[in-house]
């Protein structure tokens, strides 16, 4: 569902939305487009942001550490032949 906005613009962003859409583009559609795109990076630092403060607690904390040695010491040594 659709909302009817009213929105006030400085005139050079304006006319650059007008010179990016063209002479059949839409200024609503291509609004909604940027504020989505917007919204989804702004969501993907955030997520980004959290998921790096567990990863550097993590590593504070040296368990990733103990992790991946505990993954080395499971894995074969291949053995040469000769």
């Amino acid at each position: 569902m659709k909302s009817k906005a009213s929105i006030t613009l400085s005139a050079d962003l304006l006319a650059q939305v007008d010179q990016s859409l063209g002479a059949d583009g839409n200024r609503s559609e291509f609004i909604e487009y940027v504020l989505r795109d917007h919204f989804a990076r702004e969501h993907r630092a955030m997520v980004n942001a959290r998921e790096l403060a567990r990863i550097n607690e993590a590593a504070g904390s040296g368990s990733l550490n103990a992790d991946a040695a505990a993954a080395l010491s499971d894995q074969e040594v291949p053995h040469e032949t000769g």
